[in-house]
């Protein structure tokens, strides 16, 4: 996630006048390349060296809002069977006071998650300042309309279950400190159901699909310039609009 901790200037607001930033939302499925496609923009925009005080992009995860877990939810989390996957395990309430609040121009303080005791570290957060451009990237960013409604732009990361599953086990065996058998049972149990119930259909509301994630350059190129053309005064034509430009559209980029 692109912040850092302390206070820093509003770089939203311009002689007095507070603007609005570009919300976009980046959903698909576990391991889909979403948070890859997100620092490729960051990349490519080349904010991903600019000091986080002053960056015009920021990007958010959904990852970071899961919520806080009972003692028996947590005991049932130990043994892989709780389902990280649901609509429910996340704190929706914070998600969509936090965009509010990004979008009236107000520096925002995001929960750090630790996936290996399941709980928000005690203390720890994330700082994102005011920015042009805010990236939101999730397996259910666009599950609930009242969060869903809040993107500018709203774009699905469509790659393939097998390459999923291979990049899921690799994360969280390196990343998460899980066993191959927790992780396989995880996700027949609760993943892949969770995808084809609650992630797969929200693919409808999105504005632009994006074969192979990261890979696909077109995509993430077309989006960049897209990006740049806002942040270089493009403001006017969706400042006061909470729907999509391409509203309407559905674009997928091969």
């Amino acid at each position: 996630m692109a912040g850092c901790n302390g206070v820093g200037t509003r770089n939203g607001v311009k002689n007095g006048l507070h603007r609005k930033p570009f919300i976009i939302g980046v959903a698909g499925g576990t391991a889909s390349g979403k948070s890859s496609v997100c620092a490729r923009i960051m990349e490519l925009l080349g904010q991903h060296e600019v000091d986080c005080k002053q960056r015009q992009v920021a990007i958010l995860s959904q990852d970071s809002f899961y919520k806080v877990l009972t003692p028996e939810e947590k005991a049932k989390a130990f043994k892989g069977q709780f389902n990280f996957d649901h609509p429910d395990a996340f704190d929706n309430a914070l998600i969509e006071e936090t965009l509010r609040n990004i979008i009236s121009g107000q520096t925002v303080h995001i929960p750090v998650y630790d996936f290996v005791t399941h709980a928000r570290r005690e203390g720890e957060f994330i700082t994102i300042y005011p920015a042009d451009v805010v990236l939101f990237e999730g397996i259910l960013v666009f599950y609930y309309r009242n969060i869903r409604d809040l993107f500018n732009m709203k774009l699905f990361v469509d790659t393939d279950a097998d390459t999923r599953l291979s990049r899921r086990v690799l994360r969280d065996i390196n990343e998460r400190g899980r066993d191959l058998e927790n992780v396989l049972v995880q996700y027949t149990t609760f993943v892949k159901p969770a995808f084809e119930e609650f992630c797969l259909p929200t693919k409808k509301y999105a504005d632009v699909i994006i074969p192979r994630g990261v890979e696909n350059k077109v995509a993430i190129n077309l989006i960049v310039q897209h990006i740049q053309d806002l942040m270089n005064g493009g403001w006017k034509r969706h400042n006061g609009r909470n729907r999509s430009d391409s509203e309407g559209m559905e674009i997928t980029l091969h």
